[in-house]
């Protein structure tokens, strides 16, 4: 059941700071050399800094992460992938806290008249998508727009998978928890956590214009999402300062 009064709340909190120390197995712009052999044996960490030219996000940087994300997968890294069009993009969601609040992804379809859409999200270690919700529109003609519903699978690693509704259980994943500074929302202990494996399962969002959000598991994750089409005018965010 879905409980009530959560929709007003903020997000009171970033991740745990040992995300910014660094996570292990990847590096940033990783192409050669010692650095690439260490981090195949897990031994180089990434640091917020990594991701940040004089105050300033470093998509290139983010990207190569995440290319180095899908090497370790055995994931092809499409040419349309590299070329920098904006096709595959790199967010740190305007918080500054790359390691923490980010994720890269591709639109592979965006279809408004048929009214579908597709969608590949790239996630390092522990990184979370900042909670979000996505609410009906109307287009430039006045016409309603449905809001988003959406599906996901997972197809590499493992991710957590947390939302407003089911019963409060965040208790019984406490590396999940681990991974979370003080809180995600203000009241985490009535937030309801799923650990989605690359089972080949299929997961939906539990109900429309309701609060979620997604983790990355310890090596990081690739997940498909299938939804109905996309307005990022219906994008609502929790966290205080988040941008897309």
């Amino acid at each position: 059941m879905k409980k009530t009064g959560v929709t007003s709340h903020v997000l009171a909190g970033a991740l745990v700071a040992g995300l910014s120390a660094g996570l292990m197995g990847f590096t940033g712009g990783c192409v050669t050399g010692d650095a690439c052999h260490q981090a195949k044996k897990g031994t180089v960490q990434m640091k917020n800094a990594d991701f940040y030219k004089a105050g300033k996000f470093d998509s290139a940087k983010a990207k190569q992460a995440y290319f180095d994300l899908m090497t370790k997968f055995n994931v092809p890294i499409y040419a349309a992938l590299k070329k920098d069009d904006g096709f595959f993009w790199a967010t740190d969601f305007g918080k500054g806290d790359f390691l923490s609040y980010g994720m890269a992804g591709v639109f592979w379809c965006n279809e408004k008249a048929e009214g579908y859409f597709g969608h590949e999200i790239y996630l390092l270690p522990n990184q979370a998508i900042p909670e979000h919700k996505h609410l009906a529109t109307k287009d430039k003609d006045g016409k309603d727009l449905r809001c988003k519903i959406e599906s996901w699978q997972v197809r590499y690693g493992y991710v957590y998978g947390f939302s407003e509704v089911g019963e409060p259980n965040l208790d019984k994943y406490p590396e999940a928890k681990a991974m979370i500074s003080k809180v995600q929302i203000p009241h985490l202990k009535s937030v309801h956590v799923e650990k989605w494996e690359a089972d080949g399962s299929v997961r939906k969002l539990p109900g429309p214009e309701t609060w979620h959000f997604m983790m990355g598991g310890k090596d990081g994750a690739i997940v498909s999402e299938y939804a109905t089409f996309h307005d990022g005018a219906g994008l609502r965010f929790s966290v205080p300062g988040v941008s897309l």
